[in-house]
């Protein structure tokens, strides 16, 4: 599996281009997690395909670092627009990309309740400076969808702001059947923020382009900011403007950082591959079993060169089929009882 890794001031992603690989045979959700992890993995916020649509361009998907996937990305919607313009797959200097919230450049916001969504009434009204008791704490919400939903807090200092202590408290709060992410915001004139932000399914990130766009949003229907703003991130500057045709403009670096392969031992390792994708086999034929090979437990190798992983990850099955449980196959092998085939 190809990657390139692409960050937009430091909200990190892994794209993977579905034009020219097949994707289908892996559980995403589990591959955001594995790949994302950065420790385990290559280290990201979250994972990014980049597929065909038949009604725009291309077609972004976005999975976030816990699993989730995401309607829609700023920063990762430019990461992509640089990776299809200077990998070649397009000379186009202006793009349709369908995304989860539909076709769209950063969009128009949508204010109303039942479209951030939240819960409550009245469903078709605005959700402007709200109060919202949290854990004892109460703060005043503004609600913006930038395609994904935000809540946008404006507080008097956000570098000493108990962001990561409220942050997943509201994310997860019953008013947001989808969850939100959050952002919080200082402001500094009417023409500067400052913002942190808690994203829904990554945490707290060094910067996200829908909470920049959120937040401007935000610092207009509160009359605290300008039309066109300087947001200033942990991780650099956002130029955001919310047009008079209602639509927000984001400009703002994106940065290829490096491209690489994934390993087929560690997807099938930590059970990426769905069921239909692993050979399963019947007595004494190979079965993808890495725990118990890397640890020397299995001598035979076979020696079939059609197989889809690397020679080194299979042993002979003998006694195959003794039993099923939910979440595996089960194989008897020589001189151990049971392994067990992962996916």
């Amino acid at each position: 599996m190809r990657f390139t890794k692409l960050h937009g001031l430091g909200n990190d992603y892994i794209y993977l281009n579905g034009l020219e690989q097949d994707l289908s045979q892996y559980d995403l959700g589990k591959l955001a997690r594995l790949l994302s992890d950065r420790h385990f993995g290559i280290g990201s916020n979250g994972i990014i395909l980049i597929l065909p649509s038949e009604q725009a361009n291309f077609r972004m998907r976005i999975f976030n670092s816990d699993g989730s996937e995401a309607e829609m990305c700023g920063n990762g919607l430019r990461g992509f627009a640089k990776y299809v313009y200077e990998h070649g797959l397009t000379d186009k200097l202006k793009l349709e990309v369908e995304t989860g919230a539909g076709i769209l450049n950063m969009g128009q916001p949508r204010l109303q309740r039942q479209q951030i969504p939240m819960t409550g009434k009245p469903a078709e009204e605005r959700v402007i400076e709200e109060s919202l008791e949290v854990d004892g704490t109460t703060v005043q919400i503004t609600c913006v969808s930038m395609g994904n939903p935000h809540c946008v807090i404006f507080v008097d200092d956000v570098d000493s702001f108990p962001v990561t202590e409220l942050g997943p408290k509201i994310e997860n709060h019953q008013l947001f059947p989808e969850r939100t992410n959050v952002e919080f915001i200082t402001v500094l004139d009417r023409q500067h923020l400052q913002m942190r932000v808690w994203e829904r399914g990554a945490g707290e990130t060094l910067a996200c382009g829908t909470g920049a766009a959120a937040a401007t949003v935000a610092g207009v229907l509160t009359d605290r900011s300008d039309h066109r703003v300087e947001v200033h991130l942990r991780g650099g500057e956002l130029q955001v403007e919310w047009a008079e045709d209602n639509h927000v403009f984001l400009t703002g670096p994106a940065t290829e950082v490096f491209s690489g392969e994934v390993a087929s031992q560690l997807v099938a390792y930590r059970g990426i591959l769905r069921r239909s994708s692993i050979p399963t086999g019947g007595k004494g034929s190979p079965v993808v079993d890495l725990r118990r090979f890397a640890l020397g437990s299995c001598s035979a190798i076979t020696t079939d060169s059609a197989l889809p992983f690397p020679r080194d990850c299979y042993a002979q099955g003998a006694d195959a089929g003794r039993g099923q449980a939910d979440t595996g196959l089960w194989y008897r092998r020589p001189r151990y009882a049971y392994t067990r085939l992962c996916y």
